[in-house]
């Protein structure tokens, strides 16, 4: 899997960084990457793969997941994730003690969406009321079902909690 981070955009190596926070500079470093088709394409099918998943899913945990991934070879650390492309099963399976309520700049920031469906992505700032964010899987209307990795602004009232790993 450590191959497959040179498929996407290069990043840089940040080793004194907390993971969550080296993390979200892989994350934000793959700004711009776009699906070659829907919910396809040579990046989208590397971050489902470090789930175990084919092409064709939704695939914004999977990136989430594979920053982390990255993150934790860069570190030498386990990743602390669950292994899913599963938003709400990551939520719902993460051990407590990394659940929170508000948000800290790197958090995984979850959202419910009814029915099984969840969103997510990494939470870069904080700026009152609202999230600054970067996400896969979205668009520049916010979609959990877009077309590429995007920085976003959300509500933190649309926020069922944020995951953080430090």
């Amino acid at each position: 899997m450590a191959d497959d981070k040179y498929i996407i955009n290069a990043y840089p190596v940040i080793t004194s960084e907390p993971i969550n926070i080296t993390a979200m500079n892989i994350m934000l470093s793959q700004v711009g990457v776009k699906e070659e088709g829907n919910n396809m394409g040579q990046a989208v099918r590397s971050f489902l793969k470090s789930v175990g998943l084919g092409g064709g899913y939704s695939w914004c945990m999977a990136l989430v997941y594979w920053v982390y991934e990255q993150a934790s070879i860069d570190l030498g650390i386990p990743n602390p994730l669950i292994r899913t492309g599963g938003v709400l099963r990551q939520w719902n399976e993460i051990n407590k003690k990394y659940k929170h309520s508000t948000p800290a700049v790197g958090d995984i920031f979850i959202i419910d969406l009814g029915k099984g469906a969840g969103h997510t992505g990494i939470v870069t700032g904080i700026e009152g009321a609202n999230i600054k964010t970067v996400e896969g899987n979205t668009n520049t209307n916010g979609s959990a079902n877009g077309d590429g990795v995007y920085e976003r602004v959300r509500k933190q009232s649309t926020i069922k909690g944020y995951i953080r790993i430090t």
